[in-house]
């Protein structure tokens, strides 16, 4: 496969996504990225005459390109409109227009309400124009798709009057993203072999799906250059996205391409940021998803010689491959992620853990592998110490209102006799600790071990629906033991640490040292 190019048009094509702005900043930032980063081929950063914020922020990006050689490389739509446009761009310092010109029939008929010829020497008049001030022209075909589909006798009469001039690369749109790879394939290679001599670039639109499938398909008819934006943003369905086009013509075409893959989940990421539009978690390529495997099955097979490996390997994207824990996991995920901890269990402690993360996820919680090692310490802490369970809790109500201290009330069964007691107290676990005691003092007669210590252990990434282990340090008859605790809620992990104290001093065991 010869060398194909790839222009990003992220801030002309992808910033007509809805409700997507970038500031000049922004822009000069992604130009940066994508040319120097990422290393497209070119960008397009403008539509000619938006705004005053957008001549702006074209003109720094021209001021950078500029300095850095690149201005070749820099783009601006402009219109078939007397050399308004081509004013605007040079004001810029762009050196670079690419023409938006009528591709079907309709458009030309309908929306300029002109004949063919009329177009054509309109297009002829600001393509001179554009070479007496230095600007290279690219020239857009708009609605090619539907143009080929309905009046290609037109597009070709169209190319035919239009050879002649200095026009760097003609560019086929698939406008409103009609076509499927097939009927894609079928036209563009019609283009290259009626106009060998010609140069070609498509631009994919995702209406169906079929962005990617289509810039494949117009790449193996022989087109030269393709259009991407970061994250498949554009209008309606987007654009044929960046990080899955490089991915499939380098992986099903072997096409020489320039883009550093290793830097798209970096540069998808900052999109992300700045257009405010959440990438997917199943998005190929860059969702949060896409290298993680959560079927056990899926793991037992990767640790069998990689049996569910594909050519994406993450390590390419700058991603790791990552082993999801739930219901469908399986020990093979839980043992792969143990691995990456460090950690080994046995036979027997991996029966429990596992049992333990496939209840959570009947319950619908998220497990990740930063929460694992708080669910084995937590499960495992007291394995094998005899104990049962002496003390249950049957129910528990915590309140809490403005200027007023929280109040608990706790039913507790205590050697299969039951208790109930109400208290406050100046949180929500004080107040439920302060029941509990004052069942055992009131109710029962009986010292209350003492809270020496209280400790919280968050995993790190900064969800609020993170496991937390509470680990508490009690004090009975002289001698100091440690219970764990281990859920979402951190009060209620502090009350499973407590259950289990009771049951330890219930239990009378000879372990009470073990947390």
């Amino acid at each position: 496969m010869p060398k194909v190019e790839i222009m990003d048009t992220t801030l002309r094509d992808g910033e007509q996504t809805s409700g997507v702005s970038f500031a000049p900043q922004e822009k000069l930032s992604l130009a940066r990225l994508l040319l120097t980063d990422i290393k497209v081929d070119r960008i397009e950063v403008a539509s000619a005459r938006v705004s005053e914020g957008e001549r702006q922020a074209v003109a720094r990006i021209m001021e950078w390109g500029g300095k850095k050689g690149y201005l070749d490389r820099i783009e601006v739509l402009g219109f078939v409109d007397g050399g308004v446009s081509l004013d605007w761009i040079a004001e810029c310092g762009g050196r670079v227009i690419n023409l938006l010109t009528k591709g079907s029939e309709k458009h030309c008929t309908y929306q300029l309400r002109k004949t063919l010829a009329e177009h054509v020497a309109d297009i002829r008049r600001d393509v001179l124009l554009a070479e007496a001030k230095g600007i290279s022209v690219n020239v857009y075909l708009e609605d090619w798709s539907n143009g080929m589909r309905h009046s290609r006798e037109y597009v070709y009469n169209m190319v035919d009057a239009l050879r002649d001039l200095p026009i760097r690369r003609f560019m086929l749109p698939d406008t409103l993203g009609i076509y499927e790879p097939w009927e894609c394939y079928e036209a563009c290679r019609a283009m290259v072999e009626r106009y060998p001599d010609l140069r070609f670039d498509f631009h994919a639109h995702n209406d169906y799906d079929f962005a990617v499938a289509n810039t494949v398909a117009a790449v193996k008819a022989g087109i030269q250059g393709v259009h991407t934006t970061v994250n498949g943003l554009g209008e309606r369905a987007g654009n044929a996205p960046l990080s899955s086009v490089i991915a499939a013509l380098h992986d099903h075409l072997k096409a020489e391409i320039a883009v550093d893959e290793a830097r798209t989940n970096h540069v998808a990421t900052v999109v992300e940021s700045y257009s405010g539009i959440r990438i997917p978690a199943n998005k190929p390529v860059i969702g949060e998803n896409v290298f993680t495997q959560c079927a056990g099955i899926h793991a037992d097979g990767d640790n069998k010689n990689n049996l569910y490996f594909n050519d994406l390997l993450p390590e390419r994207f700058g991603r790791t491959r990552q082993y999801a824990l739930g219901k469908s996991s399986g020990k093979a995920n839980i043992r792969k992620n143990l691995e990456m901890l460090g950690i080994e269990l046995d036979e027997e402690s991996m029966t429990r853990v596992t049992q333990y993360i496939v209840e959570l996820g009947d319950r619908k919680e998220i497990v990740t592998a930063e929460d694992l090692p708080y669910i084995v310490s937590d499960l495992l802490g007291h394995s094998g110490d005899g104990m049962t369970d002496a003390v249950r809790i049957l129910n528990y109500s915590l309140s809490v209102a403005q200027g007023l201290k929280p109040v608990a009330t706790v039913k507790i069964e205590i050697h299969g006799q039951g208790y109930q007691q109400t208290s406050a107290g100046d949180g929500q676990y004080d107040a439920f600790v302060s029941a509990v005691e004052a069942i055992y003092k009131e109710q029962l007669g009986r010292d209350f071990p003492e809270l020496v210590d209280y400790s919280v252990s968050i995993p790190p990434g900064g969800r609020t629906d993170a496991f937390v282990q509470t680990l508490i340090t009690w004090e009975k008859d002289g001698v100091r033991f440690k219970t764990r605790g281990l859920d979402a809620d951190q009060t209620v992990a502090a009350i499973k640490a407590t259950v289990k104290m009771l049951n330890k001093i219930e239990n009378n065991t000879n372990n009470i040292t073990k947390p």
